[in-house]
């Protein structure tokens, strides 16, 4: 008989939970893998290193248009299949990158990539299903979710450190290299179909084709024009423009959806009280956990003759991010206990804290690596837990039939949050204080604020937390035990004297 991760009463199996962790550890890789070899790639395609952001600004944009539409799709026909189909294209991207060998193909295939963005919220809905029907469906979807973090992080660490070794390995060929991850993502491919059970769908539903219309639309629009943003800079009026547009567009979505019987997104579901803090901080947690991460690479490699920064070499880097990732492991891996320990929903304040903490810590103390380490290991801390607690309390908060959009949604708006921070910061970095003495490096002030603002949004997420319901995110066959207890006779609880 399969073990499960809750007794023999439990749906969850450890095997499933198997198979979706070999899942993660690939997207994990995906993930890393190709982050030592942008150099050369930029000289095999031959661009400037700064063109490169072309990919990561086209694959941010596909993940925040496709990911409610797949998580959607997920709902109404089952969470497995589209996990298939996303795998599918993320695997046939994946090849195409093998084959690609001038800019605009390789942009099309690293943007068509981006589709593995859906795995972890499909996961935590498939999970969450599987889980229902016990009465323990949000403590298993927690525990679970943390392990699957654990793999995306261990698999990102893999990519990391295997990227380049590789590479080196086959004497600088580029296709040879890139074939590892897409043969990775074929074998997932394999492992899902063969090994994970399919959800059950709500039947009756059907797609808004019109509302998804429209949030493509200005999802589209407002992305594209950070990505401008951060390419052309502020001086460029007409990029706010595009920006305005994208979020005006939010208006005739909005309209639609609420008259929509089976909308594209339940805005009615979003003001539940016990939602709509975790989609806020989902956006306010991207601007950290994805904006930050150049300007923390950028910060560490400054010269010290610049009068700040850390002078350290890629190795040295790569060092302290891998800290950073070992961090967010441990915490990915200990959410659970803490949520069971105190509560969901205090465990998520400490998460949040722990991210605000750790770049508030910046602002004193950046002057060397074992403090700008400290640093990320306790940021690192909040992230994991977050990463993992986030789309599955948004899932535990949930109507029946909404579990993958809800889920989903957390990625989105992290999507949207990193994509305005990553704009914003590119700016600040150059234009606040005073210019460095070492011309190609940012302002002193720059990073100061960086770290300032993301300590700040995570500190507002905290606060944001303390107005969930007391008792959201738990099982519920908890909550009926504590109504009952509270009920019995002698506890003073049903007002008889």
């Amino acid at each position: 008989m399969a073990t499960t991760l809750a007794g023999k009463s439990g749906a969850i199996t450890a095997g499933l939970v198997g198979y979706l962790f070999f899942v993660e550890f690939v997207s994990g890789i995906i993930q890393g893998y190709y982050i030592p070899l942008i150099p050369d790639l930029a000289r095999y395609l031959d661009i400037n290193d700064p063109e490169f952001n072309w990919f990561e600004a086209a694959q941010l944009l596909l993940s925040a248009l496709v990911v409610p539409i797949l998580a959607k799709l997920g709902d109404m026909i089952g969470h497995k299949k589209v996990l298939l189909i996303s795998t599918v294209l993320t695997a046939g991207a994946s090849w195409w990158l093998v084959v690609a060998a001038d800019f605009w193909s390789f942009l099309f295939a690293w943007a068509l990539q981006g589709f593995y963005v859906v795995w972890l919220p499909l996961e935590v809905a498939l999970i969450f299903d599987r889980g229902r029907a016990t009465g323990r469906g949000p403590s298993q979807t927690r525990r679970a979710a943390g392990l699957l973090v654990v793999a995306l992080q261990a698999g990102a660490i893999a990519g990391a450190l295997g990227g380049g070794r590789i590479f080196d390995a086959f004497d600088g060929n580029v296709p040879l290299t890139l074939a590892v991850p897409a043969i990775a993502v074929t074998i997932a491919f394999f492992v899902i179909l063969f090994g994970v059970p399919e959800s059950t769908p709500v039947a009756g539903r059907r797609l808004d084709t019109v509302g998804f219309v429209l949030l493509t639309l200005s999802l589209m629009t407002i992305t594209s024009g950070l990505a401008f943003l951060r390419i052309n800079g502020p001086e460029a009026v007409w990029v706010y423009l595009v920006i305005a547009i994208g979020v005006a567009l939010l208006y005739p979505f909005g309209r639609w959806v609420l008259g929509h019987p089976d909308p594209a997104i339940d805005l009615r579901m979003l003001r539940r009280p016990e939602m709509w803090p975790v989609q806020l901080v989902a956006g306010l947690f991207g601007i950290s956990v994805l904006g930050a991460q150049a300007p923390l690479a950028t910060f560490a490699g400054t010269p010290v003759e610049a009068g700040y920064g850390l002078g350290l070499g890629a190795s040295d880097i790569s060092t302290i991010i891998g800290v950073y990732l070992i961090g967010m492991i441990a915490g990915a891996a200990l959410f659970s206990a803490t949520a069971r320990r105190l509560s969901p929903r205090v465990a998520l304040i400490i998460a949040t804290s722990l991210v605000a903490t750790g770049y508030l810590l910046f602002l004193p103390l950046h002057y060397t690596p074992v403090q700008v380490a400290t640093n990320m290991v306790i940021a690192g801390l909040g992230s994991g837990a977050l990463v993992a607690a986030l789309p599955a309390a948004a899932a535990a908060a949930a109507p029946l039939g909404q579990t993958g959009i809800a889920a989903g949604l957390t990625n989105t708006t992290k999507t949207i949050g990193g994509s305005f921070a990553s704009a914003i910061f590119a700016i600040v970095v150059v234009y606040v204080g005073t210019q460095s003495v070492v011309a190609t490096a940012g302002t002193y002030g720059g990073y100061l604020t960086v770290f300032a603002i993301c300590g700040g949004t995570a500190l507002i997420g905290a606060v944001l937390l303390v107005f969930v319901p007391k008792l959201a995110f738990r099982d519920p066959i908890v909550d009926e035990a504590a109504e009952a207890a509270a009920h019995a006779p002698g506890t003073g609880a049903t007002g008889e004297g």
